[in-house]
């Protein structure tokens, strides 16, 4: 083959991979610089999340709070976009470290601290007093569901009667406690807090005080309400239920007896005024028949 035709093609190729080379950086760089700018031109959105963990009834200050950036497509609906907008409203859901503070989450401004906040409208909190026992031996913890059973003697009954007055009641706190144990562990308190409408917490208010209340706890998944008639202590030793006493009945009106007929009283005795000198004297003269 001719020398010169393979030093022609030699050349021809070395140029062709240079101009490819120098081709290429310049696509490259032209590339680089729009990613560039694009990254540069890209929107962000401030976002106020929480800078520490935030349990139920606190009340938000500056200090828990904190604001990141998100593009608009990853901002939360209800989240805030200004510290403002959080700080001292109270927190009525738990909210997590690096959580965005979502409105949902929060009571309106104004509404109170504490428990106040995470009652609903339309309902009430009512307290009853309980121990070791009727507290389920403390197992009673915040966000639990509960029945609550009085026992007592009603007015109409000579027996004593245990029935189930309210079923499926939601537990707000235990004692001043408005968060489960960290541990799961039980919390002894002597008070336990239930969720109520103005009707149930009549009735709570009056098994409190003139009954003995025992809580009992059911799964938070159950929801059902079971009809039940009580029981009395006599059907614990084998009794007959006693029926509700129904009053005593009311007397009917009678006829007056008929009065017996008594026979007329007899007539006085007769009389006789006997003079006998200066001697008076009176003397009675029989008047019944003779021969009675």
């Amino acid at each position: 083959m001719d020398r010169r035709f393979l030093t022609v093609l030699g050349v021809s190729l070395v140029f062709a991979l240079v101009v490819a080379s120098i081709f290429y950086q310049i696509t490259a760089r032209a590339g680089g610089g729009k990613k560039t700018d694009a990254q540069q031109s890209v929107e962000t959105k401030d976002v106020v999340v929480a800078a520490r963990p935030l349990a139920i009834g606190v009340t938000i200050k500056p200090a828990d709070l904190k604001v990141e950036k998100v593009v608009p497509a990853a901002f939360p609906k209800g989240a805030f976009s200004k510290m403002e907008e959080v700080v001292d409203r109270s927190v009525i859901s738990n909210i997590l470290v690096d959580e965005p503070v979502l409105d949902p989450r929060l009571a309106p401004r104004g509404s109170g601290v504490g428990l106040a906040p995470i009652i609903p409208p339309g309902y009430r909190a009512v307290s009853i007093r309980v121990n070791d026992v009727s507290g389920v031996a403390g197992f009673v913890l915040p966000g639990m569901h509960v029945d609550v059973l009085v026992t007592g003697r009603p007015v109409n009954l000579t027996d004593t009667v245990t029935t189930t007055c309210l079923q499926d009641m939601l537990v707000l706190s235990a004692g001043t406690s408005m968060q489960p144990d960290v541990k799961g562990q039980a919390i002894q308190a002597p008070t336990v807090t239930l969720l109520a409408d103005p009707a149930q917490a009549e009735i709570l208010t009056l098994a409190n005080g003139e009954g003995r209340i025992q809580l009992v706890l059911r799964n938070g998944s159950d929801r059902a309400v079971v009809k039940t008639s009580g029981k009395e202590l006599s059907e614990l030793y084998g009794f007959h239920k006693q029926k509700p006493d129904q009053g005593e009945p009311r007397p009917r009106r009678q006829a007056p007896a008929p009065v017996a007929s008594v026979p007329p009283p007899p007539p006085p005795p007769d009389q006789i005024l006997v003079i006998r000198g200066t001697t008076r004297t009176v003397e009675t003269v029989s008047n019944t028949p003779a021969g009675r």
